[in-house]
């Protein structure tokens, strides 16, 4: 997909070149992830443990993502949107259980201790969490996305650049509005967001140790925490952690290394 015209290009175009670059992007057929999601919120969901020792298949460009084994083994879930549906299916493809619509399901009022989930609840949330983080920042060139560079953001004697994000109802995520933070080599090192079926709390997530699979780079720690009104961040804990161990990357060409072109360096703007 082409990035739009009406997109703040400048910020966003040196992002997408250092990440792997968006005419490689275009060629991704299919991201195949293993990862494990941990931390004291899933626990207080009803499913302690419920993401360890993931393999995560999604499609890049239309948000399909699947997560095996899901809640008992051999079972995996499966999200897809254009009617947004959840579905939850055993090894020999029988669907154990399925619901469309899932977010109006959620209950109405959240409390981080004591609201219980139901396994079609727990895989939305994941869903459509995993499948943003692993399509960032390419999907910020999808259609109906609008992205622009707001002011930048000092944090430990480092100046982070920031893309302010809005997403479309189209695309399943934790809320529409968004903040992305980049370090000077076009890291993604922040995100900013209130995730609707939780109350719309305000999270810091901090994104650590990128890594490079197939030519395209990943962060492969990630930590959520809680920010307050100033921004700041309370890192001394993390309701959700993430981990991936591996990505593969599948193209419908062997990728060259002509298609690379380097991130051209932009003065940071106080």
């Amino acid at each position: 997909m082409s990035t739009s015209a009406s997109k703040d290009t400048g910020l966003i175009a040196s992002v997408l070149a250092a990440h792997g670059g968006l005419q490689n992007w275009a060629r991704v057929k299919k991201i195949t992830a293993k990862l494990s999601l941990r931390g004291p919120f899933w626990a207080a969901r009803g499913w302690p443990e419920v993401y360890a020792g993931q393999t995560v298949t999604l499609d890049p460009h239309h948000e399909h993502i699947e997560f095996t084994p899901f809640s008992a083994p051999g079972r995996t879930s499966v999200l897809d949107v254009d009617p947004e549906r959840v579905l939850i299916k055993a090894a020999d493809g029988r669907v154990v259980e399925e619901r469309t619509d899932p977010r109006a399901s959620f209950p109405k009022r959240f409390d981080i201790q004591t609201t219980r989930w139901d396994a079609i609840q727990v895989a939305y949330f994941t869903s459509a969490a995993v499948w943003n983080y692993l399509t960032a920042p390419f999907v910020f060139t999808y259609p109906g996305v609008e992205a622009r560079e707001i002011a930048p953001w000092a944090e430990n004697e480092q100046t982070w650049r920031r893309l302010a994000v809005k997403f479309p109802s189209s695309i399943a995520n934790h809320n529409a509005d968004q903040v992305f933070y980049y370090d000077r080599d076009y890291m993604l090192r922040r995100m900013d967001y209130s995730p609707e079926v939780t109350g719309n709390p305000p999270v810091a997530h901090y994104t650590h140790d990128p890594k490079t699979f197939d030519g395209f780079v990943f962060p492969t720690r990630r930590l959520a925490h809680l920010r307050n009104a100033e921004g700041i961040a309370d890192q001394s804990f993390a309701a959700i952690t993430t981990n991936i161990d591996a990505v593969s990357v599948e193209s419908t060409r062997q990728r060259q290394t002509s298609d690379i072109k380097p991130a051209a360096r932009v003065a940071i703007q106080s």
